[in-house]
Parts: C-alpha cells; sequence; structure tokens
C-alpha cells in the first residue's frame, strides 16, 4: 500500500461514521443478476448403536469375557502433495490491443512502464463488489510483482453500472492525477459505507473531505457535465468496441478475460505471456 493510500485510509477511519445499510449488491453486470441459491443441506445422517441388555445367567455360564484388543497398525507417514498450480483462465475473446491503447475520451490512467512486455487494461465500477475484492486482495500483490518490475503495465478505466459509481469515478478523476489510485483504492476498501448507504452523497461527501476536498470542489466535480459525459463515454467505447459486459474484466495483450481473478491465477496468466 502506497503513503498516499495508507494517509488517506488513516484519515477515513480517524473521522468518519458512515451509517452502512445492510443490503447485499446487485451483481456487476447482467450476466450475473441471477444469482444461484444453494440447495438446503439434508440433516447428518446420524447412526446410534441400540445395546441390548446381556442376558446374565448366560454370561456367567458361558464364554468368558473377551480381553485381547486389536492393535490398529502404526499409521504411515505419506509425503505431502504437491502443492496445485493455477490454471491459465481461457479468454473470452481477441481485442486489437493497438485499438485499445489508441486515446480515449479521458487520459489514460496507467502504473507501470509503458514498455512493458504485458499491458492490462481493466474496466470496473466502483459499486461493483468483484471489483472491490480484486483490488482489496489481488491488485496490490500484482503490482508489488510485476507491475513493479517492469513486467506489467496496468490501466484502469471506467464502466459505471449506476450513478453512484459514476459519481465515485468522477471525484476520483477530480483528484490531483497522482492521488488516482489512492483514491479509488480507498473508496473499494469502504465500498459498503457509500455504495450501500441511504445516502450516498453524503456518504461520499465525507470521504471526499478526508481526501482534501471541500463542500464547493465536491459540488463543482459532479456538477460537471462535461466530465460524466467522458465517464460515460469510456464505458461505451468498452461495450462497443472491446465486447465489454461486465465488471471487472481485462483485455491482457489481446485477448478478453471476464470475471475477478485471484493472485495466484493472475499470476499464471501473466507468466504465460512473459
Amino acid at each position: 500500500m502506497s503513503l498516499s493510500e495508507m494517509s488517506l485510509l488513516k484519515r477515513l477511519m480517524g473521522g468518519v461514521a458512515v451509517t452502512a445499510l445492510a443490503v447485499t449488491l446487485a451483481a456487476c453486470s447482467d450476466e450475473k443478476k441471477e444469482t444461484a441459491s444453494a440447495p438446503e443441506p439434508k440433516p447428518a445422517a446420524t447412526e446410534s448403536a441400540e445395546t441390548k441388555p446381556a442376558d446374565t445367567a448366560t454370561t456367567a455360564a458361558t464364554a468368558p469375557a473377551a480381553s485381547e484388543t486389536a492393535q490398529a497398525p502404526a499409521a504411515q507417514s505419506t509425503p505431502a502433495a504437491p502443492a496445485v498450480k493455477a490454471e491459465v483462465p481461457a479468454a473470452d475473446g481477441d481485442v486489437d490491443m493497438a485499438k485499445v491503447l489508441e486515446p480515449g475520451p479521458l487520459p489514460e490512467m496507467a502504473i507501470g512502464d509503458a514498455n512493458a512486455p504485458v499491458t492490462i487494461v481493466e474496466y470496473m465500477s466502483m459499486t461493483c463488489p468483484h471489483c472491490a475484492t480484486f483490488h482489496n486482495e489481488t491488485f496490490e500483490p500484482i503490482k508489488q510483482k510485476y507491475v513493479d518490475t517492469g513486467k506489467v503495465r496496468f490501466i484502469v478505466r471506467e464502466f459505471p453500472f449506476d450513478p453512484r459509481a459514476a459519481a465515485a469515478f468522477m471525484l476520483a478523476r477530480c483528484a490531483p492525477t497522482e492521488q488516482y489510485f489512492p483514491m479509488i483504492s480507498m473508496l473499494f476498501k469502504q465500498q459498503e459505507q457509500w455504495a450501500a448507504a441511504e445516502n450516498g452523497r453524503e456518504a461520499l461527501l465525507q470521504m471526499s473531505k478526508l481526501a482534501g476536498f471541500t463542500q464547493e470542489s465536491f459540488e463543482a466535480c459532479l456538477t460537471n457535465q462535461k466530465l460524466l459525459d467522458d465517464v460515460n463515454a469510456v464505458r461505451e467505447r468498452g461495450a462497443k468496441e472491446f465486447g465489454i459486459a461486465a465488471t471487472p474484466t481485462f483485455l491482457i495483450n489481446g485477448q478478453r478475460y471476464s470475471g475477478g481473478m485471484s493472485v495466484d491465477t493472475m499470476s499464471a496468466l501473466i507468466d504465460s505471456k512473459l
């Protein structure tokens, strides 16, 4: 975690108490709107041994009680199973990476060497729980392992599914450029506090103040119609030109992958392209 991100998060945890509703967020795309209901577990079958009372007269007159018990053979140690290597996920389709990297409506938000052998473009929505999971659990290890070592260039692009997600993206864009990644990281870590809040605008205002916004700059950002139009244009271009239909979706060296990934899975995918 960068120092700027840690600073934002400390200020957030120290000064904000935003009432979060216990609401499960909707799935990130039309493809994920239906959630499969797990079948109700069957009650565990329990076996009870029924003990019949012994016939004392017969017991006394017949064979003596057995006194020997069979000794179980000593358990033999077995070698530990080798670690299972993560499988490389299958691509959803191919994209023209040269076209993907053409300038769009907004300046590119990217980290890493522009000449890195692997380029990852992530389309995400700020209210998407799968995106939050990826950024809270996978992004930082991947950044340390591949971005910081010059192997990967990582680009983030906006794909908001609702007005609250669009507002969060706009605020990140209104922050100083070097604060873009720390701010989206902060918002993902505290996603339930603002995305599920009854008054999302007020929740975003309090978080934005901790990131240096004033009431006036907050209002000016969210009433910037051109910025909103540009954020929506990034989403529309992704959908029409590159087949983005769900978040998160990753375009990696000319191939499209939908859905979140663990550190091991994304590492295996990146390694396959190095």
